[in-house]
């Protein structure tokens, strides 16, 4: 009975080290995984940071930067507006003058599709 006895103690006992070392592995595991899991996000971080600066690379090479276009374009209709507002000055007093002579200078003709009636 005893050897019986010691049998079982010998067998609870490799059960339960067989039970400890897969809790282990699944502890190593679980702890693996966490660590793919991290590498493959910075890589991941790492990869898209890399492609954002290719594309601003390529994105000033083919359109330039944004902030000269603002300015540049500021800047032409600040000189459009200078030279309306210039030559509206110039071209006024002659423009009136021509307006009022054209409306007050009446020369009245017969249109030249008249005709009397007979």
């Amino acid at each position: 009975m005893t050897s019986q006895s010691q049998g079982i103690q010998q067998l609870l006992q490799a059960e339960k080290r067989a039970k400890d070392k897969l809790e282990e592995a699944k502890k190593r595991k679980g702890k693996r995984l966490k660590q793919a899991k991290e590498e493959a996000t910075a890589e991941i971080d790492h990869y898209r940071l890399q492609r954002e600066k290719e594309f601003r690379t390529k994105e000033t090479n083919v359109m330039g930067s944004q902030g000269n276009l603002s300015a540049k374009i500021e800047e032409q209709t600040t000189e459009a507006i200078r030279n309306l507002t210039s030559s509206y000055h110039r071209n006024m007093e002659s423009m009136m003058k021509q307006l009022l002579n054209t409306i007050c200078d009446i020369s009245p003709e017969i249109h030249p599709n008249f005709r009397p009636a007979v």
